[in-house]
C-alpha cells in the first residue's frame, strides 16, 4: 500500500524489493541482502516482518491492494470495509536501521501517505476505512499518547468515515485516550473488559459507533450466548441500536474456517467448538437477541448450554489421578539439587565437546517422501511396521548426514511429526487434533493448532523409541526432543474453563514423565522448546509478574527430576527477551538456543548484561530465508558474540529448526557453519606464545 523502503531494499522493481524484503537475496549473487526480522504478532502465534525504516525511507500511497479488494467486493454487492494497520501501531511495531524502535519523527511522513491512502479509498465508494491500532492496548508513554491525538486529528480532515478498531486485551488507562480521537468509530473488545463498552458507550455520544466484540476471535469454544446478550443489554442502554456494532474480538485469521468439516473429534467435543463460520452465525444469533429480545434466540441460547455441558462430563475432560498430582505439587518451586555452575562440569565430564560445540534446534527437513509416509499411514495403506521401517531408514540418513557434517550432538530429526505441537497433542489424553483445522502462521505456512479440552495426561511414553533408535546409530550424543509446557499451552486453542496456570501445571506433568523416560532410556541430553515463552508474557505489565511466576514453575516441574549429569536445554526464538531475562535464567536451563541471525544478534547485551548463567547455543543460521549464508557471514556473527560472552559456554547453531527448509538449502548452510565454528574454534584454543 505504501512504497516504503529502507536504504538496502531500495531497487526500482516493486515486487523484487518486496521479495528481498520477505526472504532476503543469497551471498553470491548481486547483491546479498538479509531479510527483514520476522517477529510475533503481539500475543499471537501470527508473525509478521518487522517494518525498517530509517532516513532514507520515502512514503507514498500506491493504489494496489486495498483499492483491488474492494472493487472485487463493490463487484460482489458487499458493503466492504477496507482495513488499515493504523500510523501509530505501524511505527511503534518499527525499528530503523540500527534496529532500534523507529523515532515518532518518522510519523509525520507516515500520516501523509495515510491521508492519501483513506482520501483514495474514500472516493472509490468505501463509507468505511477502519484504521487497526492494537497498540492501545499497551502501556504507553505521554510523547506516544500527544502522537495519537496529533495524528488522528490530521486524519479526521480526511473524507469518508474512520474506525479506529483495538484488539487482544483491554485499553485500561488509555481508554479516555481512544475516545476522544476524532473518529467516527470505535471497535473494542468486549470480553477482555465488558465495563470497558459500558464507559465507552457513555463517552462517545449519539453521533458515533460504538463496535463491540462479543465473540472471541482466537478460541474455538462456543461463545456463552447468554453472557454475551447480557453485555450488549448493558451497551445499549447507553447507545442507540443504529449506532452499535457487534463483531467478533478480533480478525478470524487466527481459528480454523469450519467445524463441521471436522469427523474424527468426538461428538460430544465437536459440538462445542466454533471455528469462523461458526461464530459469524453466533454474531447473527446475538444481533436477533438485541434486537428482538432473548425469547427470540432461547433455542439457540440452550443448545449452546446443552453442548457446553456435554463438554464438561465428556471422556478425558476430568482425569482424577492427574488433579490429585497437581494439588500434591510442593508450594515450593521445583528445582535441581545443584545449580546450573555446578552442574557444567559433571555434564562436561559426561558428554566430553570440544569448545563451541556444534548442534541443530531438532527437525530437518520434511522432504515430500516423508509427508508422503505419513500420509499412507493415517489413511491405512500403510502398516504401522512399515511406516516405522521406513522412517529408521530417513533417521538413519539424517544421523549419517549429521555426522558427514561433522556435528558434535546430533538430532533424530523428528520426520514423524508434521508440528511440533500436533504430534503431542495427538498422543496426549485432554487433547483433540484437527484434519482441516488449518490458520495461518507466516506467509504460505500454516499450522493446525490441537484443542485443549480436558485434564491432560500421557497414557504412554511419546518419543522414548526414536530418541533411543536414534542414538543407537551413533556415538555422538543425540538429543531428546520434547515441545515444553507453556508452548503446548500458546499453540493450542485452550480450555476457557479453568485458570492457564493449572492447565499448564498439568501439562508440564505429562511432560515432566516423558523427561524422566527419555533419562532412565540413556539419552544424555534433553531439549524442552519454549519458543512461546515470550510470546506468551502479558501485553501489559502489571500482569507478567504472576504469569513468569507460574511459568517458570511449570518449566521446573517438566525438567527438574533429572540427575545433574543430565543436560536440559530449552530453545526460544522471534523473542525480545530484555523483559523476561531474570525469568529465562530462572528456568534453571543448562543451555538456552535463541533466534539471533535474522535480528543480527541485537539480543546479546542484554544475557551479557545480566550474566546469564547457563550455556547460550547462538542463531548464525536464519532458517526463515531460502538464502544460504556465507560462511565468513556466520563467523563474524560468532565473533561479534564471543565479544560480550565467555567462549567457554557458547554453542553454534541455527536460528530454529529447519522442517520448512530444503536439504538443497540445509546442508550447505550446516557446512558453513560446522566451518565458521571450526575457524573461530581454532582461533580461540591457540596456544599464545
Amino acid at each position: 500500500i505504501f512504497c516504503s523502503r529502507s536504504g538496502r531494499f531500495n531497487r526500482p522493481r516493486d515486487s523484487v524489493a518486496l521479495f528481498w524484503m520477505a526472504r532476503g537475496r543469497a551471498p553470491g549473487t548481486e547483491r546479498a541482502v538479509p531479510p527483514l526480522e520476522m517477529t510475533k504478532w503481539f500475543d499471537t502465534n501470527y508473525h509478521y516482518l518487522v517494518p525498517e525504516l530509517d532516513d532514507a525511507t520515502r512514503f507514498a500511497y500506491r493504489r494496489g491492494k486495498a483499492a483491488a479488494e474492494l472493487a472485487e467486493a463493490q463487484a460482489l454487492g458487499v458493503p466492504a470495509r477496507p482495513i488499515l494497520l493504523g500510523p501509530l501501531s505501524f511505527v511503534l511495531l518499527a525499528k530503523d536501521a540500527a534496529r532500534h524502535p523507529a523515532p515518532l519523527s518518522m510519523l509525520e511522513r507516515v500520516t501523509d501517505a495515510y491521508c492519501e491512502a483513506v482520501e483514495d479509498l474514500a472516493a472509490l465508494g468505501a463509507e468505511w476505512v477502519e484504521l487497526d491500532e492494537p497498540c492501545l492496548v499497551l502501556d504507553l508513554e505521554p510523547d506516544v499518547y500527544r502522537a495519537y491525538e496529533k495524528t488522528y486529528a490530521r486524519l479526521a480532515r480526511t473524507r469518508g468515515k474512520l474506525l479506529v478498531a483495538t484488539y487482544f486485551g483491554a485499553l485500561g488507562d488509555n481508554l479516555d485516550l481512544a475516545a476522544r480521537l476524532p473518529v467516527s468509530g470505535l471497535h473494542v473488545d468486549a470480553l477482555a473488559a465488558p465495563d470497558e463498552c459500558v464507559e465507552l458507550a457513555r463517552k462517545l455520544g449519539p453521533d458515533r459507533t460504538l463496535s463491540i466484540g462479543l465473540v472471541d476471535g482466537r478460541n474455538v469454544f462456543c461463545a456463552d450466548l447468554s453472557r454475551a446478550l447480557r453485555v450488549g443489554e448493558r451497551v445499549l442502554e447507553h447507545v442507540h441500536p443504529d449506532r452499535l456494532w457487534i463483531a467478533p474480538t478480533t480478525s478470524l485469521l487466527h481459528v480454523p474456517i469450519d467445524v463441521t468439516l471436522e469427523t474424527r473429534i468426538a461428538p460430544e467435543i465437536r459440538e462445542s467448538l466454533a471455528f469462523a463460520r461458526q461464530k459469524l452465525s453466533e454474531l447473527v444469533v446475538l444481533k436477533r437477541g438485541l434486537l428482538e429480545g432473548r425469547e427470540s434466540v432461547r433455542d439457540a441460547i440452550e443448545r449452546a448450554e446443552r453442548a457446553r455441558a456435554r463438554r464438561r462430563a465428556a471422556r478425558g475432560v476430568v482425569n482424577r489421578e492427574g488433579r490429585a498430582r497437581r494439588a500434591a505439587l510442593s508450594p515450593q518451586e521445583p528445582r535441581r539439587p545443584r545449580s546450573v555452575t555446578e552442574r557444567r562440569p559433571l555434564q562436561r565430564s559426561a558428554l566430553r565437546l570440544p569448545p563451541l560445540p556444534t548442534t541443530t534446534i531438532g527437525s530437518f527437513p520434511q522432504t515430500e517422501e516423508v509427508r508422503k509416509l505419513r500420509a499412507a499411514r493415517r489413511s491405512g495403506s500403510l502398516s504401522e511396521e512399515a511406516y516405522t521401517a521406513e522412517l529408521r531408514r530417513v533417521l538413519d540418513e539424517t544421523i549419517a548426514i549429521q555426522e558427514r557434517l561433522g556435528l558434535d550432538v546430533l538430532v533424530h530429526g523428528e520426520a514423524e511429526r508434521a508440528d511440533m505441537v500436533e504430534y503431542f497433542g495427538a498422543q496426549l489424553e485432554g487433547m483433540a487434533v484437527t484434519e482441516h483445522g488449518w490458520v495461518q502462521s507466516y506467509g504460505s505456512r500454516c499450522v493446525r493448532p490441537p484443542i485443549i479440552y480436558g485434564d491432560v495426561a500421557r497414557p504412554r511414553p511419546i518419543t522414548v523409541e526414536w530418541a533411543t533408535y536414534a542414538q543407537s546409530r551413533t556415538s555422538r550424543p543425540v538429543k531428546g526432543m520434547l515441545t515444553g509446557p507453556i508452548t503446548m499451552l500458546k499453540w493450542s486453542f485452550v480450555r476457557d474453563d479453568e485458570p492457564l496456570s493449572h492447565t499448564c501445571r498439568t501439562m508440564a506433568l505429562a511432560l515432566r514423565d516423558e523427561v524422566a523416560d527419555l533419562e532412565r532410556a540413556g539419552i544424555r541430553i534433553i531439549q524442552v522448546d519454549e519458543p512461546a515463552f515470550r510470546e506468551a508474557l502479558p501485553l501489559r505489565r502489571a500482569a507478567r509478574e504472576d504469569y513468569l511466576r507460574w511459568a517458570v514453575e511449570c518449566f521446573r516441574i517438566a525438567t527438574s527430576g533429572v540427575r545433574d549429569r543430565t543436560q536440559i536445554h530449552t530453545h526460544m526464538c522471534y523473542s525480545e527477551f530484555g523483559d523476561v531475562i531474570d525469568a529465562i535464567a530462572a528456568l534453571d536451563a543448562d543451555v538456552i538456543s535463541i533466534e539471533s541471525a535474522r535480528s543480527q544478534m541485537e539480543l546479546l547485551p542484554e544475557f551479557a548484561k545480566h550474566d546469564y548463567p547457563g550455556d547460550i547455543g547462538l542463531g548464525i543460521y536464519d532458517i526463515h530465508s531460502p538464502r544460504v549464508p556465507a560462511r565468513e557471514e556466520m563467523e563474524a556473527l560468532l565473533e561479534r558474540a564471543l565479544s560480550v560472552l565467555d567462549p567457554d559456554r557458547v554453542w553454534v547453531n541455527p536460528d530454529c529448526g529447519l522442517k520448512t527448509r530444503r536439504w538443497s538449502e540445509v546442508m550447505p548452510a550446516l557446512e558453513n557453519m560446522v566451518q565458521a565454528a571450526r575457524a573461530v574454534r581454532a582461533r580461540i584454543t591457540r596456544p599464545t606464545s
